[in-house]
């Protein structure tokens, strides 16, 4: 079977390549005729043939560019991962846009704290009430948590409102009874009925903190102070409940919702890892010199690869009028094999010197070295 070979030329056409990723791409049109010309001149044409087709430098030169753009947007991704994820899967494409950081992921680690503190988070807190039974100091959960509908074990209780009575309903005040007019001021508090306001102008403030403070040690000391104990299931009350006293608040949490390790989206499909990151293709036409330099050597790595491949399927030694040829497959195979791992290696160390944590150390140590420089500087004398 006589399969035609590399001729010398080609004329490439969109369609020619096997995934078309760039083939209406005015640039590579032009490249790909060039690049298989300069591919077989390197491999030997035309001093020996080239046992290859201009379709197979087509598909070396397609995936050195998509090997490119995968090694080059696969970083960028990485480098950009807490800014995109939990965004919609719908944003547009990421190839030309400018990463903007942001906090979310920072958040949405902080809100299991404010849980834990409760002063926010995305857990619920519910509130209930427990029937309180004069004389009765133990206080048994599960039936509370019957009572809310809450599955056993599920209920954690957060707060307990079992407190004593404010320090202001008991406060005396010596100077009642003045008739200075000062009741609005306790009134817009809602104390107004408990104490007048003639301290405010007739005593310090700092009074009325000591007699407020007073009043509290002594129920904490000298009384059974409003206290409760929470071990297991059981809830324990101090002082014991009195007859007139039929509730106690409560505010708790489902540990099943603290323990979901979902965020709820609401139905939207978000980015939940790195390959949904909308990285795409990059366009031929936009890579700079440096990146096409890279995929022309790149390209005829995998040319010399398909070469190697080709040639491997005779004898190492051909007969030829008078003497015997030697063909190099293994030396093309294991040539190509090395430059594709010293390609990739060093396109990965160069986007390395470009990571947000290099470019700050650079910029840090031209900082430190101008004013280094500018201190051999003479200040200039003002002479008035």
């Amino acid at each position: 079977m006589n399969i035609p070979i590399w001729p010398g030329s080609s004329s490439f056409s969109p369609g020619e390549t096997p995934f078309g990723f760039y083939d209406n791409d005015l640039q590579f049109q032009q490249d790909a005729d060039k690049f298989a010309l300069f591919a077989a001149r390197r491999l030997g044409y035309p001093i020996v043939d080239i046992e290859l087709q201009d379709l197979n430098f087509y598909a070396a030169f397609e995936e050195a560019i998509t090997t490119y753009g995968n090694e080059l947007f696969a970083y960028q991704a990485a480098q950009n991962f807490l800014s995109f994820q939990g965004a919609p899967q719908t944003i547009a494409s990421a190839n030309n846009n400018l990463p903007q950081p942001n906090l979310a992921t920072m958040i949405r680690l902080a809100d299991q704290y404010g849980v834990e503190a409760g002063v926010g988070g995305n857990v619920t807190w519910y509130s209930g009430s427990i029937d309180l039974t004069p004389g009765v100091q133990n206080y048994n959960l599960e039936s509370f948590s019957a009572q809310e509908g809450v599955s056993p074990g599920d209920l954690e209780i957060k707060r307990v409102y079992y407190e004593a009575p404010p320090a202001i309903v008991r406060y005396f005040d010596p100077y009642a009874g003045t008739g200075t007019g000062m009741m609005q001021m306790l009134d817009s508090f809602g104390f107004g009925g408990y104490s007048p306001a003639i301290n405010f102008l007739m005593m310090p403030v700092n009074y009325d903190l000591q007699k407020l403070q007073a009043i509290e040690f002594n129920d904490q000391i000298r009384r059974s102070q409003y206290s409760f104990e929470l071990i297991n299931n059981n809830l324990k009350i101090f002082p014991i409940p009195s007859a007139n006293m039929d509730k106690m608040w409560v505010q708790y949490i489902k540990k099943s919702d603290r323990n979901d390790p979902y965020v709820d989206t609401n139905g939207v499909d978000v980015i939940t890892n790195i390959s949904q990151v909308p990285y795409s293709n990059p366009v031929y036409s936009q890579i700079n010199s440096i990146g096409r330099q890279w995929i022309f050597e790149y390209a005829l790595a995998l040319v010399k690869e398909i070469l190697g491949y080709v040639r491997g399927k005779y004898n190492n030694t051909i007969p030829i009028p008078g003497d015997n040829t030697q063909l190099n497959a293994p030396d093309l195979l294991s040539s190509a094999d090395k430059d594709k791992t010293a390609l990739i290696e060093r396109l990965r160390a160069y986007f390395e010197e470009t990571s947000r944590k290099k470019l700050l150390e650079n910029r840090a140590n031209e900082s430190e070295h101008l004013q280094k420089e500018l201190n051999y500087v003479p200040y200039t004398i003002f002479i008035g």
